[in-house]
């Protein structure tokens, strides 16, 4: 999706409330903090400094959305899978997610591989919009999801990674069901 076409598409939501939570959970960030999908760098305002990030962001039109900003909050932005992260075991002591698991072709993977960078005690923080787990709006979801996707950059309106994330080990130490139940907010720990 194009970075500039997306910022705009974003930007009313981000003035009302998914830039609140946004500063919420990433105020969370410790230490050595990776960046699932940095697509524009939306979250880039509420890095906080004392944190050494690195975003990746596997689309090439939002990575140079962000690369336009990093130098203004002095971080770090590479080209990235996260199905297939390039970093050593261990590695992180937070990743960051928001927004982004609904794209990922293979959201399972992923999850495995952030579980695999995180250190021992390290957090997990993701913010996520998710199948609503009544009959309607789940089947509306189900229904909508083959055509949003070719939309709006691979993005499922019908996953809730919770189940995997429970299974891979990861305890939660907050969550916050959102907009009616259409989206969730996890601090996680592994």
């Amino acid at each position: 999706m194009n970075g500039t076409i997306y910022d705009l598409i974003m930007s009313t939501g981000e003035k009302f409330t998914r830039g609140k939570l946004r500063s919420e959970l990433l105020s969370h960030a410790r230490g050595k903090t990776l960046e699932i999908g940095a697509g524009t760098g939306l979250n880039f305002a509420f890095i906080p400094q004392n944190v050494e990030y690195t975003g990746i962001e596997p689309d090439e039109s939002m990575r140079k959305s962000a690369l336009k900003k990093e130098k203004t909050f002095h971080l770090h932005v590479e080209n990235g899978d996260a199905q297939s992260l390039q970093f050593a075991d261990e590695s992180f002591d937070t990743v960051a997610a928001t927004l982004v698991f609904c794209s990922i072709p293979d959201p399972n993977l992923a999850l495995k591989e952030v579980y695999r960078v995180l250190k021992p005690g390290g957090q997990f923080l993701l913010l996520e919009h998710v199948k609503r787990k009544t009959p309607v709006a789940g089947w509306l979801q189900d229904h909508l999801t083959p055509v949003w996707k070719h939309m709006a950059g691979n993005c499922h309106l019908n996953r809730d990674p919770e189940s995997e994330i429970l299974r891979l080990g990861f305890s939660i130490e907050e969550k916050k069901v959102l907009w009616n139940g259409f989206g969730k907010m996890w601090i996680l720990r592994k």
